[in-house]
């Protein structure tokens, strides 16, 4: 199965930017680009959802998706598949911004609320997502 986008030439830094506006135009605030070794590892924002700001931490996984570009190479050597980390963070991103807008698409028709959307990435008082601290405890939501 081909990956999404899996062909970009687009540079990060632009879909990064997309995503910025697409966000912005969607009531986020004070969003913040997060850095590691000189690319965008994630965008944290705030939610305002009037009662309070609830902070969301979006991470774009580059190594992850490399991981899968590289094997997807591998798997399907007559495909013209890039697998080089530049690649994989143009691919990351772009697919990133894909689902952001889908997301958004259903946040204009009413479908969802913000906060539904990025219930697993919003940051908790200990600086983990709501994700990570489920993902500690196995899932388990009692106790």
């Amino acid at each position: 199965m081909a990956i999404l986008n899996y062909t970009t030439t687009i540079d990060a830094f632009k879909t990064v930017s997309e995503i910025e506006y697409i966000l912005m135009k969607h009531g986020a605030k004070s969003i913040m680009k997060n850095y590691e070794d000189g690319t965008v590892t994630g965008l944290s924002f705030l939610i305002d959802t009037g009662a309070q700001q609830i902070p969301v931490r979006l991470p774009a996984k580059v190594d992850d998706c490399l991981k899968v570009l590289r094997k997807e190479k591998k798997d399907n050597p007559r495909k013209q598949i890039k697998d080089t980390r530049e690649q994989a963070e143009r691919v990351a991103w772009r697919i990133l911004k894909d689902w952001v807008e889908v997301q958004m698409a259903l946040l204009d028709i009413e479908m969802v609320r913000f906060e539904e959307i990025f219930l697993p990435y919003i940051e908790t008082d200990t600086g983990q997502t709501v994700y990570e601290r489920l993902e500690e405890r196995q899932f388990l939501l009692e106790g």
